[in-house]
């Protein structure tokens, strides 16, 4: 969604009225099956036009795609995941990424839009435990890969999913409501094998972005660095990684892209930095 768009969705009252109909279930669940229907196949040609995207090391069905979402949700031939590493955090998608450091009065800002990590996370404690800790998020563009993978090894100690909500259409919501914390999101708390916590977490996008992870067994469940995690149907379009004080050593060349302010282009299994115990 363009940044045109958010404004006149979320700053004026004809398009907060109009998108109090286009977030209700029914146009999402309608709008889910219109894109996975047989007729959705024809957008495909001219959508691998318009953003360039790369099709000579993806996995293409004999009978080509079936639907718009099975392209969108497209497999690589040959996805060149790392081997497990024990002090290593590897990226865990294709996307642009950006870096800030978590305060207690952290804002983080998307398509110029406010959320703050208690909302987002929905857990206040969780949120507190963080403080002084580092975010990474990696946005994804319509061109980018919508398959992710775990960044490090660990243990899954507890995974959340948060319906997104909608939103108020009265004035006074205007500018009180964070439209990134009101997006459908899932995380995971995941202890590292330094002993010590991150998240990471999948936001799903307005309309019929939808967050398919892989099903893990109930309770503690071990992951690995580069084990696929799952992927983002149409819509899908932010990951962010979230680490406990003192926890990361970022590599040099991002930490200097991150001193300077810029989003960094990174892909799927690039190394970022070194987990410390």
């Amino acid at each position: 969604m363009t940044d045109k768009l958010s404004l006149l969705l979320y700053r004026t009252v004809p398009g907060r009225c109009l998108l109090k109909v286009l977030v209700s279930p029914g146009v999402s669940r309608l709008g889910g099956k219109v894109l996975s229907s047989d007729i959705s196949r024809r957008i495909v040609p001219w959508y691998i036009s318009k953003y360039g995207i790369k099709m000579s090391d993806i996995e293409i069905p004999a009978d080509g795609f079936s639907s718009f979402n099975e392209f969108f949700t497209r497999k690589r031939k040959d996805v060149a995941l790392p081997k497990s590493m024990e002090n290593h955090l590897f990226c865990p998608c294709d996307g642009l990424l950006s870096v800030t450091q978590i305060r207690a009065d952290s804002c983080f800002r998307l398509k110029g839009m406010p959320y703050s990590l208690r909302r987002l996370l929905n857990d206040e404690r969780l949120s507190s435990f963080l403080q002084g800790g580092t975010a990474l998020i990696f946005r994804l563009t319509p061109q980018h890969y919508h398959r992710y993978c775990y960044s490090a090894d660990g243990t899954v100690l507890h995974s959340r999913r948060i319906e997104g909500k909608l939103h108020c259409v009265r004035p006074v919501a205007l500018e009180t409501v964070p439209v990134f914390a009101e997006n459908s999101r899932e995380y995971q708390v995941i202890r590292t094998t330094q002993q010590k916590y991150m998240v990471q977490m999948e936001i799903g996008a307005l309309l019929v972005g939808r967050i398919s992870n892989h099903p893990i067994p109930k309770g503690v469940c071990n992951v690995y660095a580069g084990e696929e995690k799952g992927c983002f149907e149409f819509g899908g379009s932010t990951i962010v990684l979230l680490f406990e004080k003192d926890m990361l050593h970022l590599d040099y060349d991002l930490f200097n892209e991150h001193c300077s302010g810029h989003e960094t282009p990174v892909h799927m299994g690039q190394p970022l930095g070194m987990l410390l115990k």
